[in-house]
């Protein structure tokens, strides 16, 4: 079979006729399945039909895509019935005539190029709008935690509880362990199924003779832990001066000049820390010219996060924001919403970690993780006033795409080690805990 090519995180696929073929099927689907509104999704469309500014936007962003970007999404009315009936599915790999592809944001596919619009960029920074959509993210949120989500968890098809219109394919099927297993930085040689199989067993926890390999939910197995040994802190790199990689992720950007409010908005997308800080009172412990490492999680790794360095938790917060944003400059995203991850640190729903380092050339830093699209919860594991090590864990991303920073004062001067990458879109991971700078 044939691999369609991906965007950047591998979230949604590139090509343009394998999404609109998948959007296709979702809308024959809502119109044979003729679900009745969730109350999630209900409360959205009243909220719209209700407020005139909300009506005209929402209809106004579909009105706005060009003609010749073949849309099959035509109106917000058909948006609404997609997502309603997204939120009854689990996300699962889908063979499309010969191609396979994993449509791993798929409200954002819905409303892919309608956000790229004048009205879309206004409409999903309205704060009713991301209000309504934090409940109708949580909603779905709760059905992937329920064992009703385990049935994408097989080796084989999938038995969907609707009709099927996308013939998907298992998380446990010989090409989405291959996809698993294309992601893994440290992977042997080797391509094919079993090496595939064996990679997974020995990467990640699980029971690969009961069923659904003991995943109690399409949750459990998103945010699946990595196998004791398999990712630890080097002994050389316990030295006090070595940061470590916080999440399984790929360098996207590192700034030395970050300042303390910017136009983030504009070309090159600046890094404001007030705005991504959330005004938080330890932000004025920072300044201008601090450093700024930010970092973007793939569709198929490891979603929890780590401490990138000893010391104590000072703080944390968790802070709502938007899902759907993207930076005006960018245009029509054809990335969306990578290419705007800088502009979203300081719009979109984060959580942030202030961490007072055992070091004293780090001092006090802030990670803060930062929800893309469908992630509707970032959750923090760790309490105010705890004492974490290096590589201990503090929190994970439920599903959804995600993108991290580490924030470090004017003062702190890090010789960075990228693995003989150049922060960019097209980077790929460094290992959860490999050494990503040293403090000078």
């Amino acid at each position: 079979m044939n691999h369609v090519k991906y965007r950047v995180g591998k979230w949604l696929p590139s090509d343009r006729e394998f999404l609109n073929s998948w959007i296709e099927k979702k809308v024959n689907q809502v119109k044979h399945n003729k679900l009745p509104l969730s109350p999630a999704v209900a409360d959205l469309r009243d909220a719209i039909y209700n407020d005139p500014v909300l009506y005209m936007s929402f209809t106004s962003m579909y009105d706005e895509i060009p003609q010749g970007y073949n849309e099959p999404v035509k109106n917000f009315e058909t948006m609404l019935l997609i997502i309603n009936q997204v939120l009854q599915e689990a996300p699962c790999y889908s063979t499309i005539e010969d191609s396979i592809g994993l449509v791993g944001f798929p409200i954002n596919a819905i409303v892919d190029w309608a956000m790229g619009t004048q009205a879309g960029y206004l409409t999903f920074l309205h704060p009713v709008v991301n209000q309504k959509l934090s409940v109708i993210l949580g909603e779905w949120k709760t059905f992937l935690e329920t064992p009703a989500s385990q049935y994408v968890l097989v080796e084989g098809s999938v038995k969907q509880p609707q009709p099927d219109y996308t013939n998907p394919i298992g998380w446990f099927s010989p090409d989405a362990l291959e996809a698993i297993a294309a992601m893994d930085p440290l992977r042997g040689q080797g391509s094919n199924p079993e090496d595939a199989l064996k990679n997974f067993i020995y990467n990640y926890q699980c029971q690969p003779n009961q069923p659904h390999f003991g995943f109690k939910s399409w949750d459990d197995f998103f945010t699946r832990e990595f196998n004791p040994g398999i990712r630890e802190v080097s002994p050389e790199d316990q030295d006090p001066s070595v940061i470590v990689n916080a999440c399984e992720s790929a360098p996207y950007n590192c700034v030395t000049n970050a300042k303390m409010k910017d136009k983030f908005w504009m070309k090159g997308q600046p890094y404001s820390l007030l705005d991504i800080m959330n005004h938080h009172e330890l932000a004025q412990q920072f300044g201008d010219n601090s450093t700024v490492y930010q970092a973007f999680l793939c569709a198929k790794t490891y979603h929890r996060w780590n401490s990138p360095v000893d010391g104590r938790v000072v703080a944390i917060q968790n802070v709502p924001g938007t899902y759907y944003a993207e930076a005006p400059i960018e245009g029509y995203d054809p990335s969306g919403p990578n290419d705007s991850q800088g502009y979203i640190t300081e719009l979109a729903a984060r959580a942030l970690i202030f961490i007072q380092s055992d070091n004293e050339k780090i001092g006090l830093m802030c990670f803060a993780a930062i929800g893309m699209a469908e992630v509707s919860s970032c959750e923090i594991t760790v309490q105010e006033g705890q004492r974490i090590k290096k590589g201990d864990p503090i929190g994970t991303f439920h599903f959804g795409g995600s993108t991290h920073c580490l924030i470090f004062r004017p003062e702190v001067h890090i010789n960075f080690d990228f693995h003989g990458q150049t922060p960019c879109l097209n980077t790929y991971n460094i290992p959860l805990k490999a050494r990503i700078g040293v403090v000078g």
